[in-house]
């Protein structure tokens, strides 16, 4: 159990609605609670569950950060699906797609098809294991620890994979929101929170990728100050170090 709950250092810090913070709640609970009553089955379709949101997260940030790249990625799509996936306003509208077909946006930030095999036999694991086929795989508690371990490896993967993406925003913030008198919020901490945290629903493990990040590549801007002021209020006030 302390070993699966890493996961939640993947997952985003604040959403956008207190509906998707209520749903990702949910499927701790329905994880924590099969968990606990040995129903080791349903407690993997809820771990599932908590795994595929981190792709939909993973994937809008892609959508955010580099949207020119998330609309070709899209060729391939069905014009609909092309379509609302460009126009969706929250992550979970991604889980319209087929989930095979969607971790294949996962090549834009370098993850080859190999790896993306790998992420899609999970998605065939879980269907196994939701159909009515007689079978239980998951029937001892050290069957699902072991699948738990093979998930976050998984999940610590596509992380390592995006952090180009994830400090390319956090460098663009840095520039766009450096002047207290021209963004949405005048207080470091606030913009941090609303605007990057919020806006790009950044976990724990995308903060320590921003607290790595080598400020020096903006000394040149002509307000660096600034720039230093909202990075050393993030490391204040997020970074696990």
């Amino acid at each position: 159990m302390e070993e699966a709950a890493e996961l939640a250092n993947y997952l985003p810090l604040s959403f956008k609605t207190p509906k998707e913070q209520e749903y990702i709640e949910f499927l701790w609970d329905a994880f924590e609670t099969n968990y606990t009553h040995g129903k080791y089955q349903f407690a993997f379709l809820a771990y599932h569950m908590l795994t595929m949101s981190f792709v939909y997260f993973n994937i809008w940030q892609i959508k955010q950060t580099e949207p020119g790249d998330f609309e070709k990625g899209l060729i391939g799509f069905g014009k609909d699906i092309e379509k609302s996936l460009l126009e969706a306003t929250s992550p979970f509208v991604f889980s319209s797609v087929n989930e095979r077909s969607i971790l294949r946006l996962l090549k834009l930030i370098a993850c080859d098809n190999g790896k993306i095999g790998t992420y899609a036999k999970l998605v065939d694991d879980r269907n196994d294991s939701a159909h009515p086929n007689g079978n239980i795989f998951y029937s001892e508690q050290s069957a699902l620890d072991l699948k738990i371990r093979e998930i976050l490896r998984v999940v610590d993967e596509i992380q390592t994979h995006s952090a180009p993406m994830i400090q390319r925003c956090y460098s663009r913030f840095l520039a766009e929101s450096n002047d207290p008198e021209t963004r949405e919020y005048s207080d470091d901490a606030d913009q941090i929170r609303e605007v990057l945290i919020h806006g790009n629903y950044l976990s724990q493990k995308d903060i320590e990728l921003c607290a790595a990040f080598d400020i020096s590549e903006h000394e040149m801007h002509p307000n660096f100050p600034g720039i230093e002021s909202l990075y050393q209020t993030l490391q204040k006030q997020y970074s696990s170090e």
